[in-house]
């Protein structure tokens, strides 16, 4: 649907449509660009606060995969007034300011619809420096894949919402979900990466797949160093796998060389993610130091492969 439309032309749009990244940016001076990103979702949680937190932080993802800063947010709400009090969206619009101070910005107002289901999120704007901005065409053959965030989300959350997840796994599952991507963006970028994305609705696989395309390079991922969240595996092999998963395989499978790895390994990497991590490229010499200055500020940060010169094509091995 993207790819039928029209966009204008200016000098000063950096990053459009084209390469389907995470956000617009748009040129200022040579010294600041403004990020434009906007997105919102249904409840993946039961509690209003922790879903608000968990949104909000999903929107806000977008400006920090670009790494860039937020300075300031406008909220999106769908909300069914017959059936949901105005107590219950004070409680998620509550955990969206929770996130935004976590962030540094502010929130500023919003629209709200009439929806007969409840959905939630935000329009974000943020700065970054024109010269220091990750794209998904900035991957370099011969770098090493650090991905911030356990995979597993989206299982997890279906386990949720069928009463199958303990109260462990889905407070793990949360709190990987709230964790914002601010200290692992401005690690990146410190650590001179310039390819980057978010780990959300097209899982891995298809962030990772659409990345290498633009980029010019094939990755290959280590399935054994692959963080995942608690239970995530034992919950698939129970069969909580959503639709979305199931339909992201389908559209990447052609450009995955899956090598000795049964489906419900390809699963998992095709999970519908919600608020995930950053998957970025760095200098393998830098990729250690780098991983443990994650870990050591609370991501379960991890190498997890690999870039070389090719043409799209993701290998599990």
């Amino acid at each position: 649907m993207v790819r039928q439309l029209t966009p204008g032309q200016s000098d000063r749009l950096l990053v459009g449509t084209e390469t389907g990244d995470d956000a617009a940016v748009w040129k200022l001076d040579d010294d600041r660009a403004l990020v434009s990103t906007a997105d919102f979702i249904t409840p993946v949680v039961d509690d209003a606060r922790s879903w608000g937190r968990v949104a909000a932080a999903n929107s806000v993802s977008d400006i920090y995969a670009m790494g860039g800063k937020p300075l300031f947010a406008l909220n999106l709400v769908g909300w069914n007034t017959d059936e949901l009090s105005s107590d219950l969206l004070s409680e998620v619009l509550a955990g969206g300011n929770d996130v935004a101070e976590a962030g540094g910005f502010i929130v500023v107002g919003g629209h709200t619809i009439d929806d007969p289901e409840p959905k939630y999120g935000m329009s974000v704007t943020g700065e970054v420096h024109p010269d220091k901005m990750m794209t998904n065409a900035g991957l370099k053959p011969g770098q090493s894949l650090i991905i911030t965030k356990p995979l597993g989300v989206g299982i997890v959350t279906t386990a949720i919402k069928n009463d199958k997840a303990s109260d462990d796994v889905a407070a793990a599952a949360i709190a990987s979900m709230t964790l914002l991507n601010d200290k692992a963006s401005a690690a990146a970028v410190a650590a001179g990466a310039t390819g980057c994305t978010d780990v959300t609705g097209f899982g891995l696989l298809g962030h990772l797949g659409r990345m290498s395309l633009e980029s010019g390079v094939d990755s290959t991922l280590d399935v054994d160093t692959m963080p995942f969240l608690p239970g995530a595996r034992e919950l698939a092999e129970a069969g909580m796998i959503p639709g979305g998963t199931r339909r992201n395989w389908s559209w990447i499978s052609k450009q995955v060389d899956v090598g000795p790895h049964d489906e419900l390994t390809q699963l998992l990497f095709a999970d519908a993610q919600t608020s995930g991590g950053l998957i970025f490229g760095v200098d393998p010499a830098e990729a250690d130091n780098l991983v443990a200055e994650l870990v050591a500020s609370g991501h379960t940060a991890a190498v997890v492969g690999s870039t070389s010169a090719g043409s799209g094509t993701i290998n599990l091995r």
